[in-house]
């Protein structure tokens, strides 16, 4: 099994190609490839498939490292666009589209050449992210943790997302209270948890513990969740680029609330290739 492995601002993948017809990998497949002291090592797997409409260049799909099918992954499409830009089957210049498990992204270049995804409108009611025990969204909810308060935003940016505002995002408690919101049963996916530290209204930091792999260097949909979730709330600049810094590296996000859509642009980078003995 030829893979090639990748990495957007450090969220690592294997990246298969599976357009001639090979299977899916398993679960089980999935988390041996994914460990990192006896596999390859990866936060998600990404399998590059045939399109399902007549405009899109190809499909693609996104397992985490437990085995899991995620709907959504901004940086998992950064690296697909490479990918398919290197094999021929994108345009080296000019747009194309991509399809993820969320719906139809188009795919376009930013002054440097690098890639910047349209991510979509986010879904900030209830139930599309969903979210159980509100009918009507809200700039913030509350849940209890034992007997404290967390206090976050919801949105969907084809998969769920929580946001946690921080004053100091060093001291941000990612692993708990992701755990935790998590597993609570307001969200019956569970949720990807995001800590976002405002530094100005153009510029935010921002760490997220991800659904079935833990904290992420990078998570591009997350970066999406947070730029969104804060805009709504009038804490960063609507249609404006924001600058949001993860551990592995800079995310440019923009929300356009007129137009309802969010971009993201960010690095890619190929790593390696090899070849996988099941």
């Amino acid at each position: 099994m030829r893979f090639s492995k990748m990495h957007g601002a450090g969220n690592d993948f294997v990246v298969l190609d599976l357009r001639k017809g090979a299977p899916p990998p398993d679960p089980e497949v999935c988390q041996r490839i994914a460990d990192r002291h006896l596999g390859i090592g990866c936060d998600q797997l990404l399998t590059v498939e045939p399109p399902r409409s007549k405009g899109a260049v190809a499909s693609y799909r996104v397992w985490n490292a437990d085995g899991s099918l995620a709907q959504q992954c901004g940086n998992g499409a950064r690296c697909i666009a490479a990918w398919l830009v290197r094999d021929g089957a994108a345009p080296m210049l000019g747009e194309f589209s991509i399809e993820s498990p969320a719906g139809t992204h188009q795919v376009g270049r930013d002054e440097k050449g690098g890639f910047v995804i349209d991510m979509g409108a986010p879904q900030f009611a209830p139930q599309e992210i969903p979210l159980i025990g509100w009918h009507e969204p809200r700039d913030t909810y509350t849940l209890y943790i034992g007997s404290s308060p967390v206090y976050f935003g919801a949105v969907s940016m084809g998969n769920p997302h929580a946001v946690v505002e921080v004053a100091a995002l060093d001291r941000a408690t990612v692993e708990a209270t992701g755990n935790a919101l998590q597993r609570n049963a307001a969200f019956p996916e569970s949720v990807n948890v995001g800590f976002a530290e405002i530094i100005n209204r153009d510029h935010i930091r921002l760490r997220v513990f991800e659904r079935g792999v833990g904290e992420t260097l990078a998570c591009g949909s997350g970066a999406c969740a947070a730029v969104a979730v804060l805009t709504k709330r009038g804490q960063l600049d609507a249609g404006h680029e924001i600058a949001v810094d993860l551990p592995g590296g800079t995310l440019r996000i923009r929300y356009d609330q007129d137009s309802d859509r969010t971009t993201m642009g960010g690095p890619t980078a190929f790593v390696f290739e090899g070849e996988w003995q099941q």
